[in-house]
């Protein structure tokens, strides 16, 4: 009856189709009793897989499975419960034949526990990292808090930083923080791959400053814009023998897609060709190591600070009138201008004039041997208020210090006149007294010793009696260049630089305020003529200075060869007629008056090289 009952169960088509071989089943989908898929059916099949017994109901399970379940199926016909499925039609069938007995990889495997597998939302997950991270361990059982952790590990270097973070977990997670919270990087590499690896931990980088020892190209400022979205400062110094390779097209293309870059400074731009940048957000640009440019065009309508360095080359063709003309329509709110080339002159300084630039108060021409007095004259009609000019380098002359004495005496606080031939001691000393805020004056290499060649040509007689033209001959006493005395007596001067002024052999300084006295290569002054009257000097420069000059500076500012007073405890009488014993009561008031009113020893440098 058992076989007769079994045969007339109609048996469903799923069930007919399966093949003789071993079934392929992906997880827990079918009943582990009826094979059937579990969605949408209530197993009839018994526990103990016999059709002929009396059915009971499956009783059901209060927590539903999972949809996605990874155990295996030999677990669940040892007598595991069945899902139940609401709103189910029951089914009756026969139960399918018997499985193959697994192979023994196959047994082994459903010995093992599959690992599950978890959907983990990554913003979530670093909340609870910076909520839970709490003490890390510092060794030997020592622990600290982790935001002291990374107060520490903020202050070490970038290398020094990765090196950390192979310590343990809890340094990893706190070097991951000061990665992600760095704002400013300063880092030195050997080429383009490190930078990559180490701005992109980094997405709140807003200062980004590189030195590198390698050529850098395009690749770099793609790896920066990529990275640094929010990046507003960015310099690059090259060092050695390092090239830099950027044009002029992608150094455009550049700063016109980091709309929130404002300052940029780049060395070693010999490849640009030419210089086209329009930025509304940039507010300083500094290029050095410039190639002659065909075409310079800055549109820049908030630029306050330009610095444009060229090589010291006379083949330079850069139209330097042209650039100065132009920088009136695109960048009128400039404030700081310093331009280095030897293609400076008095053309480009009248187009200065012509740009209006009546905001200026830096003012930086260098190495132009061309400018003379007239372009003095054009810098004081258009500019009123400068606190800074420089002028190193250019032919101008006492009159073009007495014209900028003139016009600056309330606001000018540096000036910088060295490597100007035609200036004079005379001049120098006007431009300190008429100016009484200057703070820094340098006026090395200008005050030279240059005596002038004998010119002229004689006649000698021969043992023939012909008469030939040749040079004169030296006399006996040479003649002797024009030595100069300097002095300087200013309240509030603190930076005064006479390098290589070989033509001063006396100097007076009286300058109460004076940190800084640079007096290198003053090979002509003489020890007894030179007076120095700083009590606040800390530092002198004395390389290239005879050994007897060198002696008297450390005598005036060190006091090393003053002999102590002595100390005795006697007084003179009111008319000075005679000393007498001071009594015990009054020694102690005395020695008092002595430690506060002797003057401590000056704490002055002197640098020999």
């Amino acid at each position: 009856m058992a076989s007769s009952d079994a045969a007339s169960v109609p048996v469903p088509a799923a069930a007919a189709a399966q093949p003789g071989g071993p079934q392929k089943r992906r997880g827990s989908y079918n009943c582990g009793r009826c094979g059937l898929p579990k969605k949408g059916h209530v197993c009839s099949v018994p526990s103990n897989g016999k059709a002929g017994e009396p059915k009971t109901q499956p009783q059901q399970q209060n927590k539903p499975r999972r949809a996605l379940q990874f155990d295996d199926p030999a677990t669940e016909a040892a007598g595991e419960a069945v899902t139940v499925v609401e709103n189910a039609v029951p089914v009756s069938m026969a139960p399918p034949p018997p499985l193959p007995p697994p192979p023994p990889r196959a047994a082994a495997a459903a010995g093992r526990k599959r690992p599950r597998v978890e959907v983990v939302d990554m913003e979530e997950d670093e909340e609870d990292e910076e909520e839970d991270l709490g003490l890390v361990e510092l060794g030997a059982g020592r622990r600290a808090p982790w935001q002291v952790v990374a107060q520490v590990l903020r202050r070490i270097s970038p290398r020094g930083l990765a090196a950390a973070a192979g310590v343990s977990r809890g340094w990893r997670e706190c070097a991951r923080r000061v990665w992600r919270a760095a704002e400013e990087i300063h880092f030195s590499a050997a080429s383009v791959r490190p930078v990559g690896a180490l701005i992109a931990r980094c997405p709140a980088l807003a200062k980004l400053a590189l030195c590198m020892d390698s050529d850098v190209d395009a690749t770099m400022l793609a790896c920066v814009a990529f990275s640094c979205p929010n990046l507003r400062s960015m310099e690059i110094r090259m060092d050695n023998s390092a090239v830099n390779r950027i044009s002029g097209d992608e150094l455009s293309r550049f700063v016109s897609e980091k709309r929130s870059l404002s300052v940029l400074k780049l060395d070693g731009c010999s490849s640009l060709g030419f210089l086209n940048i329009s930025s509304s957000s940039l507010s300083t640009l500094g290029l050095s190591g410039l190639c002659p440019l065909s075409k310079a065009v800055m549109n820049c309508p908030n630029l306050n600070e330009l610095s444009l360095v060229f090589p010291e080359q006379n083949n330079d063709s850069t139209d330097l009138v042209a650039l100065m003309d132009s920088l009136g329509r695109t960048c009128p709110n400039l404030r700081n201008m310093h331009i280095s080339s030897v293609r400076l002159c008095n053309e480009a300084v009248f187009a200065l004039e012509s740009a209006n630039l009546r905001g200026l108060c830096k003012l930086s021409l260098i190495l132009g041997s061309k400018i003379t007095d007239a372009a003095v004259a054009s810098i004081v009609r258009s500019h009123a208020s400068l606190a800074l000019l420089d002028l190193s380098g250019s032919s101008i002359t006492d009159n073009g210090l007495g014209m900028i004495s003139n016009a600056f005496p309330n606001t000018l606080i540096s000036l910088l006149v060295a490597l100007c031939p035609n200036i004079t001691s005379s001049g120098v000393q006007v431009a300190a007294a008429q100016l009484p805020l200057l703070r820094v004056m340098d006026c090395g290499n200008s005050i030279c010793a240059s005596p002038q060649p004998d010119a002229g040509r004689s006649y000698f007689g021969d043992l023939t009696g012909a008469i030939k033209f040749c040079s004169k001959l030296r006399n006996q006493k040479t003649q002797q260049p024009d030595y100069q005395k300097l002095f300087i007596q200013h309240s509030s001067l603190k930076k005064l630089s006479l390098w290589g002024c070989s033509a001063i052999d006396a100097l007076y300084v009286n300058c109460p305020e004076l940190v800084d006295l640079n007096l290198n290569s003053c090979v002509n002054l003489h020890p007894e003529r030179l007076m120095i009257r700083c009590p606040k000097l800390k530092d002198v420069h004395v390389m290239g200075c005879r050994d007897m000059l060198i002696g008297a500076i450390r005598n005036q500012v060190l006091n090393e060869f003053v002999a102590a007073e002595p100390r005795l405890p006697c007084k003179r009488l009111a008319d000075g007629s005679k000393r007498v014993h001071v009594p015990h009561f009054m020694i102690e008031e005395l020695e008092d008056q002595e430690k506060w009113g002797r003057e401590r020893k000056s704490q002055c440098t002197v640098h020999l090289a």
